[in-house]
């Protein structure tokens, strides 16, 4: 299975519904914040391209990435 979901299939997997859970947890070393979303029983992050692992620097900067791609729910774990 994999580990990790890709920008580009996360947007498709919002279109058709299929990814409708979402959780903004601290980033790697607790540095930033990272997204990730539940398919099935597991929770995947979101990647890019270049890291294993997206990173945004602010839950701002996290929040206008998830109005941009379509999610309207994001729980926040501290």
């Amino acid at each position: 299975m994999k580990k990790a979901v890709e920008q580009d299939t996360l947007a498709a997997l919002i279109e058709s519904g299929a990814a409708r859970e979402f959780r903004a947890t601290r980033g790697p070393g607790g540095e930033g914040w990272s997204l990730s979303t539940r398919l099935g029983c597991f929770w995947l992050p979101v990647r890019s391209r270049r890291e294993l692992i997206r990173t945004w620097a602010s839950l701002t900067a996290l929040g206008r990435f998830c109005e941009g791609i379509g999610i309207r729910s994001l729980t926040v774990e501290m």
